[in-house]
C-alpha cells in the first residue's frame, strides 16, 4: 500500500517509486481476500444498492461473505469445478457482486459481460470461453434464447428473478459454510474481453494478483486511498476492467464501502444528485462523463463532498482540467491502462505537478518505458511504443486460447500496450496515438474486425470497413464505408437499417454512427483494407458519392453511461 508522505517530507514521487516493493503472496483468493477478511471484524458497509426506482439496499461484509459462500456452494451442486469460466452479465449490483467472489472463492474463472452486448456479441465470447454457467436477468436471458443451441458447454442459465432455480432461492438453501479453494497468486481468476485490430475479440486472461497488481494504480491518483470516511462510485459497468478493477474490488480490498448505481442513461444532473445524496468521496469517471458533465453546464449541488475524481481511457485536456477545478475544487487525476495490463501511469496533484496533455507519472511498481519495435528503450523526448516490463502482477497470463496473439503483444520483455507516446525529461508520459486501427469511443476499445463481420452478415452488404473518425464528446465515432450487392441502392433507409443491424447484434456501443456507401474499398496486394486511407478521405470530407449520415439513435454510449 502506498503511504503519504508526512507533512514534515518533501513530496517525491522518484522517491516514492525507489521505496516501493509488491507484497504479492504465494497464494492468495481474491474471493477470500475482499470479503472473507473484513467479514470476520463484522458488518461494516460494502454496498450501497440505489436500483433506477430509487431504493436503497445496504449490504454488509458479512452479508456479502455469507451470500457468497452459499452461491458458491450452490455452484459447485451444479458440478461446476475449478478452472470451470461462469459469465456474468449484469449491471452493477449486489448480485453481480456476490457472483464475482463466489466465483474467485470457487475457484472459477470469471467473465464479465455487458448488459449491451447484443446476441452475436455473446455468443462469441461465451462459446470462446466454453462457459458452463452464467448469471443474468430475464432480460438479458432473452438474448441468449436464440443462441443457447449453438453453445453446448452452456449448461446452467441463472437468473437473479428466476423461480426455484433463480439466484436467491439457490443461495437461500445452500450453506453459508464454504471454505475458499487455495488458489495460487498466478492461477487464472477472470477472463475479460478486449478488441484488436483483426478478427473477433481476445480474451485477456488475468489471475488472482491481478487486484494486488492494481491497488498502486488505485491508490496514488485517489490521492493516497483509502482515507477516513471513504465511500467509492464510477459510472463505469462493473464488467469492464475500469469498473471492475478500478473502483468494486480494490475499494473492497480496503474495506471501504462501494455504491452500485447504473441508470440506462447518464443523465449529468442524476449523478451529481447521486454522489451528493449518498456523499460519495471517490469517484472515477470516464473522460465521456467529465464532458457531457462540462457541457451540460451541471453544477456541483450542495451537499457534495468528493475528496477524489479520477478519470482514464482518453486523453484530457486543459479545459477539463480547469473545469474540474473550477467546478469539483479538486484537480481530476488521469491514469492510464489497458485491459491485459491496467492502470500502470498515472497522475497525484497532491504529490506532484499534473502537466496538462500527459498521462502522468510511472505507477509505483511498474516499469514504463517508450520503446521501438525490437524492444529497445528509446530516449526521452523520442516517440514510441508506450509498453510495459515483465514480471508485473497486474500484468495478464495470456490471451484465452490464442498463444500466438499473446506472443505477439511482446518484444522481448515490453508488453507493448498498441499505444504510442513518449516521456519527457521530467518522466511524464504522453499519449500520442495509437499504432494500430482500434477505435476508441467514450472510452471504449472497439475493434474493427468483428463490426465489419456483423456489417457483412446484412443481406445488402457486399464488403465492409470500419474506422473511426473524430468527435468531440467520444474522441471518436465509428464510421462504416460500406460496398453493396447488386440489386440494392444506396439510401437513408437503407444506412438506418444497417445502424440497426449491429446495434442489436452486437452492442450499442458499436454501431456506425456514420456510414458511407462506395463502389470500392482501397484494399493492398494481399486483399487487406487500407483503413488509413479511408481515415484520410474522411477527415477529407471525401466519402465518395453518396455519403449517408443520418442522425444517430438516442441510446449508445454517449447516452448510456459510459464504461471504463
Amino acid at each position: 500500500m502506498l503511504e503519504r508522505p508526512s507533512d514534515h517530507a518533501a513530496p517525491d514521487h522518484a522517491a516514492l517509486a525507489a521505496g516501493f516493493r509488491w507484497q504479492v503472496p504465494a497464494r492468495f483468493n481474491i474471493g477470500a481476500d475482499v470479503v472473507d477478511r473484513h467479514a470476520a471484524a463484522g458488518n461494516r458497509p460494502a454496498l450501497v444498492f440505489e436500483d433506477e426506482d430509487g431504493r436503497v439496499t445496504r449490504l454488509g461484509f458479512r452479508d456479502v461473505a455469507q451470500a457468497s459462500n452459499r452461491f458458491a456452494n450452490a455452484l459447485a451442486a451444479m458440478g461446476l469445478r475449478r478452472g470451470d469460466r461462469i459469465g456474468i452479465l449484469l449491471s452493477q449490483g449486489p448480485e453481480t457482486a456476490i457472483a464475482h467472489v463466489a466465483a474467485y472463492k470457487a475457484g472459477l474463472i470469471a467473465v464479465p459481460l455487458f448488459t449491451l452486448f447484443g446476441p452475436e456479441a455473446l455468443e462469441y465470447r461465451l462459446a470462446d470461453s466454453g462457459a458452463r454457467a452464467i448469471v443474468t436477468d430475464a432480460g438479458n436471458a432473452a438474448k441468449l434464447d436464440g443462441i443457447r443451441d449453438r453453445l453446448p458447454d452452456l449448461a446452467r442459465i441463472i437468473r437473479i428473478d428466476g423461480g426455484e432455480d433463480g439466484f436467491w432461492r439457490l443461495i437461500e438453501r445452500a450453506s453459508d459454510a464454504f471454505a475458499p479453494v487455495d488458489t495460487a497468486a498466478d492461477d487464472p481468476a477472470l477472463i475479460i474481453y478486449t478488441s484488436g485490430t483483426t478478427g473477433p475479440p481476445k480474451g485477456a486472461l488475468h489471475a488472482h494478483r491481478v487486484l494486488l497488481g492494481h491497488l498502486p494504480g488505485v491508490e496514488l491518483p485517489h490521492d493516497f486511498f483509502p482515507a477516513a470516511g471513504d465511500l467509492f462510485w464510477t459510472p463505469a459497468d462493473w464488467a469492464w476492467i475500469g469498473g471492475l478493477l478500478d473502483v468494486l474490488l480494490p475499494a473492497w480490498h480496503h474495506g471501504v464501502p462501494v455504491l452500485a448505481h447504473r441508470a440506462r442513461k447518464f443523465d449529468p444532473d442524476a449523478a451529481l444528485a447521486l454522489m451528493a445524496r449518498h456523499q460519495v468521496r471517490n469517484v472515477f469517471f470516464p473522460p465521456t462523463a467529465l464532458k457531457m458533465l462540462r457541457q451540460s453546464g451541471a453544477a456541483a449541488p450542495p451537499g457534495l463532498a468528493l475528496r477524489t475524481l479520477a478519470s482514464g481511457g482518453e486523453t484530457l485536456g486543459t479545459e477539463l482540467l480547469e473545469w474540474g477545478r473550477a467546478t469539483f475544487g479538486l484537480t481530476v487525476n488521469e491514469f492510464y491502462g489497458q485491459t491485459e495490463c491496467n492502470l500502470v501511469v498515472g497522475n497525484c496533484a497532491t504529490l506532484f505537478p499534473v502537466k496538462p496533455g500527459s498521462m502522468g507519472r510511472p505507477i509505483p511498481g511498474h516499469r514504463v518505458a517508450i520503446v521501438d519495435a525490437d524492444g529497445r528503450e528509446l530516449p526521452a523526448g523520442e516517440t514510441g511504443a508506450i509498453a510495459v516490463r515483465r514480471p508485473d502482477p497486474v500484468m495478464f497470463l495470456g490471451y484465452w486460447n490464442n498463444p500466438a496473439a499473446t506472443a505477439a503483444k511482446f518484444a522481448g520483455d515490453w508488453l507493448l500496450t498498441g499505444d504510442l507516446g513518449r516521456i519527457d525529461e521530467d518522466g511524464y508520459v504522453h499519449y500520442v496515438g495509437r499504432d494500430d486501427d482500434v477505435i476508441t469511443s467514450a472510452g471504449y476499445r472497439i475493434g474493427p474486425g468483428e463490426i465489419e463481420d456483423c456489417l457483412l452478415g446484412h443481406p445488402a452488404v457486399a464488403m465492409a470497413a470500419a474506422i473511426g473518425v473524430p468527435d468531440p464528446l467520444r474522441t471518436e465515432t465509428v464510421m462504416a464505408w460500406l460496398v453493396l450487392k447488386p440489386g440494392h441502392a444506396p439510401s437513408d433507409v437503407l444506412a438506418r437499417e444497417i445502424q440497426a443491424w449491429v446495434r442489436t447484434r452486437l452492442a450499442a456501443h458499436e454501431y456506425p454512427r456514420r456510414v458511407a456507401f462506395v463502389d470500392s474499398l482501397p484494399m493492398t496486394a494481399t486483399g487487406k483494407i487500407i483503413r488509413r486511407e479511408l481515415r484520410q478521405r474522411a477527415a477529407l470530407g471525401d466519402a465518395g458519392p453518396p455519403a449517408i449520415a443520418p442522425t444517430a439513435p438516442t441510446t449508445g454510449p454517449a447516452a448510456s453511461a459510459p464504461p471504463g
